[in-house]
């Protein structure tokens, strides 16, 4: 991403500039040395004229210069990962998810480590766009207690690997509740330890990495889209009031 502007430039920033581009049209490349020369200013000062302009490095200002095509900058795995997941996105899982919490009065939210705070930060998020009972739940004792056949318990897990589910899911089964995962990567263990699985990724992170360790970011994106949705829902009752 690159956002050129030009009036950010000083006076003497824009005559470096315009001088740029007449020793351009006679010279097919112009070393840095040599801009700085042609300039009558430092390195240093060239430097931080391209990247005031709002370019990366030198390179690309000359590439922008010359008409070539800017060099694409190096991106981060996680970027490519979370670009992908938004690219294929697919709302119907979100409808599905959304259908089952209507069809519940009272949304459990449960989790370990990292993804118990993805929990209690979307208990903040639904109570503040639906009329529903949801909380976030920090230990299985409470979360047994709880439940009964109009309970929703939505698990949220990266990989499914941290602590099984299985004595979870027995214990809500045994109350009538419904047991949904939502988990990032394919782990066919989860299976038995649900009702439904909404599985986010095919591309999972690097294996290196331990389950804490792991971006939640999907997570939120997901979520994130079933918030909207009741936002919509709201906004379109209170207009009905008026």
């Amino acid at each position: 991403m690159i956002a050129i502007d030009l009036n950010a430039l000083n006076p003497l920033e824009k005559q470096i500039h315009e001088q740029m581009i007449l020793h351009s049209k006679t010279m097919p490349a112009i070393r840095i040395s040599q801009a700085a020369e042609f300039c009558q200013c430092s390195v240093s000062k060239i430097s931080k004229f391209v990247k005031k302009l709002g370019f990366r490095n030198y390179r690309q200002y000359l590439d922008f210069l010359y008409g070539k095509e800017i060099r694409p900058i190096d991106v981060s795995d996680e970027l490519n990962r979370v670009g992908s997941f938004i690219k294929t996105f697919d709302t119907t899982m979100v409808d599905e998810l959304l259908s089952l919490i209507d069809g519940h009065d009272k949304i459990v939210l449960f989790g370990y480590g990292p993804s118990l705070l993805c929990a209690q930060y979307f208990e903040y998020r639904f109570r503040n766009c639906s009329d529903k009972t949801f909380m976030a739940v920090s230990d299985e004792v409470t979360l047994g207690n709880m439940t009964d056949k109009s309970t929703l318990l939505l698990i949220i897990t990266e990989t499914g690997r941290f602590h099984s589910f299985q004595d979870v899911y027995a214990a809500a089964k045994q109350r009538e509740g419904k047991v949904v995962i939502l988990v990032e990567e394919y782990n066919t263990d989860l299976f038995n330890q649900c009702d439904k699985i909404f599985w986010l990724s095919p591309s999972p992170q690097p294996a290196h990495l331990k389950p804490y360790e792991k971006s939640r970011t999907l997570f939120f994106i997901f979520l994130e889209e079933i918030v909207q949705k009741l936002l919509q829902r709201k906004g379109i009752h209170v207009n009905e009031d008026f």
